[in-house]
């Protein structure tokens, strides 16, 4: 079994966005693509960011995105991978353990793929190794590329969308030179030429007009928070 949850190394960007505190207000701020020779391979299993804000009054809206550079012509066929599982999970008590977990599952492929969502629920296995697909019914299940779910409970939207990450890779690889890809137009020079990023008006996104595939649940918050501590952890795996 293939678990990710954290970047093994630097790709294009810098880290991976975890975690969200309601009461405390913390936020780590990040994103990875492509940052394992794996997942280079293997782009649906590619974890890009996970976020966690609040919404409307009391509700959550926790974000898994994958499977970056989605090109404009292929969106209208981009699916996830029906042999993956994609898991949110919660920590709702100081432990840096799930407490409760989502898990999310894709029967079919292309444009017709629907999507089942299952949690929270407490974990039968706890960690990232050996997790298995609950036998509980969907609380949420249809069409990707489609809004699911009720708006007082989970609702559930799984599909592509606009990937909001902005980074200037040729600016990136100037300051860390031996992160360069070993061909093409970035590949060179080797030694480095700048020390910080351009500025705005200057700085050139290199994600412009890429795109991703987005898990999003929103929910109320009181379904992931425990003994009136509004404090919790969030996290991302994808797991085959």
């Amino acid at each position: 079994m293939i678990t990710l949850s954290r970047p093994a190394r630097v790709g294009l960007a810098v880290a991976l966005g975890i975690g969200a505190l309601l009461g405390a207000r913390h936020v780590a701020v990040a994103s990875d693509h492509q940052d394992t020779a794996d997942v280079e391979l293997n782009p649906k299993q590619d974890m890009t960011d996970f976020y966690a804000f609040p919404t409307t009054a009391g509700r959550i809206a926790l974000i898994l995105n994958s499977q970056p550079f989605i090109a404009p012509s292929a969106v209208a066929t981009a699916s996830f991978d029906k042999n993956l599982l994609y898991q949110i999970k919660v920590d709702n008590t100081g432990d840096a353990i799930e407490d409760k977990v989502f898990q999310i599952t894709f029967t079919g492929t292309g444009a017709t793929q629907q999507v089942e969502v299952r949690g929270p629920f407490a974990p039968s296995v706890k960690g990232a190794m050996q997790n298995v697909v609950s036998t509980d019914e969907p609380v949420v299940k249809g069409n990707i590329n489609a809004i699911l779910g009720s708006s007082t409970g989970v609702q559930v939207y799984a599909g592509v969308r606009d990937d909001p990450f902005f980074i200037d890779l040729e600016q990136f690889f100037r300051i860390l030179p031996d992160r360069r890809p070993g061909t093409g137009p970035l590949s060179t020079p080797s030694n480095a030429t700048a020390s910080a990023f351009r500025p705005v008006g200057q700085a050139v996104d290199a994600v412009l007009g890429a795109n991703l595939a987005s898990i999003v649940i929103e929910l109320p918050t009181t379904m992931l928070t425990a003994g009136g501590n509004a404090k919790i952890g969030l996290w991302g795996t994808i797991s085959r």
